[in-house]
């Protein structure tokens, strides 16, 4: 969880002790010299500065680095961010069950746990259980709840990223406009006895993009990951941030009408989710005899080898692809991502053909349709990296610090 990309900080007397931890996070300076030389701040300010990060204990002296004069001398000593002084919990929420995580402030998962937690339980329940797992997994990891910075939670729908409350959600009946933060924030303290600590909440395609274009993919400028599981919905980065729209709605593929006479679980007919996700699948194996419930029924089945879930899955692709092509031709992405439960080959392949088949040759010429690299990680990989960002960014470090008394 470095940087993100592009941030240059302020420059001059402005540059702040946040803006220097930037700057060594994100690896554009890492030595006193450096930062001198990318704030014009003085020897003085800028080792006053530093000091209250090490005070703090956000930065440590690594290694000597190279000699920087042909007539030699001592090596610059580097400056690195010290990730052992917090950890980040995470938490993935799935319609019908969920992974959470202890993770390191640079992305390690420390420890982790995946079982069964359905959404229509509602949020009192499934967020009062996420308190019990958390507790649970710091003591796997050995660390205290004092130990943590903050939580970062992904949500099966659309979220406000103000407020972290799910707007209007299709598949998550009861959570509309619910207080995720507050509720979250209580059952943390409840379980551990710790002071609450930042809760930070948003879309599960969001954050896996965000945890996929960030671990493998950080020199891709525009970034699409689209998630087909029991719906659909993509997650969109550009030059390092998430894009979310105006208010949370960017990146809902699932309710684009595509003709069918579907019945989607949002009350409308016709939307790409109810032809094509990971449910709509399942139900049409379901039909035809074959034991399928679920987004990850289809999955294991597709695992398996199963004929007539692939020939489904294959279609679900070329449906989703039509759809594609008028994204790529939008956004013109670099990297196009398939996650979720019908991310195989079937899938894939349908996706591609639709997808090269409609969308012009100048949208595709420099494009790679790939599939997920983290896996079923990628949504705590990028909560926790949300986490992260939002409270080491230059503004937020300030606040920290002043509070601290540092």
């Amino acid at each position: 969880m470095t940087g993100r990309p592009g941030r240059t900080g302020r420059s001059g007397s402005q540059a702040g002790a946040g803006d220097l931890l930037e700057l060594v996070r994100n690896g554009r300076a890492v030595t006193r010299g450096a930062l001198q030389q990318a704030t014009g701040l003085s020897r003085a300010t800028v080792g006053q500065r530093l000091d209250r990060l090490f005070r703090a204990g956000w930065l440590r002296e690594g290694a000597g680095g190279p000699v920087g004069s042909p007539l030699g001398g001592r090596p610059s000593i580097t400056l690195e961010f010290d990730d052992s002084h917090a950890v980040v919990l995470a938490a993935d929420l799935d319609t019908r069950h969920a992974r959470a995580a202890v993770l390191s402030l640079t992305g390690e998962i420390l420890a982790e746990h995946a079982g069964t937690l359905v959404v229509e339980d509602g949020p009192e329940a499934v967020l009062g259980e996420l308190g019990r797992w958390f507790a649970e997994l710091l003591a796997k990891a050995g660390h205290g709840a004092r130990e943590v910075c903050g939580i970062g939670v992904a949500v099966p729908g659309p979220v406000d990223s103000e407020t972290g409350r799910v707007i209007q959600p299709p598949i998550m009946p009861g959570w509309d406009g619910y207080d995720i933060r507050g509720r979250l924030s209580r059952a943390f303290t409840e379980h551990t006895g710790a002071p609450a600590v930042p809760v930070l909440v948003d879309n599960d395609a969001n954050l896996m993009a965000y945890g996929e274009q960030r671990t493998g993919h950080p020199d891709c400028t525009a970034f699409v990951l689209v998630k087909v599981s029991t719906g659909i919905g993509a997650g969109v980065v550009v030059n390092g941030s998430l894009y979310r729209g105006v208010d949370g709605g960017a990146g809902d593929l699932g309710h684009i009408r595509v003709g069918a006479d579907a019945l989607c679980r949002c009350g409308s007919y016709g939307c790409l989710a109810a032809v094509a996700s990971g449910g709509a699948v399942a139900r049409r194996l379901a039909a035809s005899g074959v034991q399928a419930a679920s987004g990850s029924d289809v999955r294991d089945l597709l695992a398996a080898g199963h004929p007539e879930a692939a020939a489904l899955a294959r279609e679900a692709g070329r449906r989703v692809g039509d759809v594609l092509a008028t994204v790529v031709t939008l956004l013109n992405p670099g990297v196009l991502m398939i996650a979720g439960d019908l991310a195989g080959t079937p899938f894939l392949t349908g996706v591609r053909e639709l997808l090269y088949q409609r969308a012009l040759p100048r949208s595709t010429a420099h494009l790679d349709v790939v599939t997920s690299r983290l896996g079923e990680r990628a949504g705590l990989i990028g909560a926790g990296a949300l986490v992260v960002e939002h409270l080491y960014a230059p503004e937020r470090v300030e606040e920290r610090l002043a509070a601290m008394g540092v």
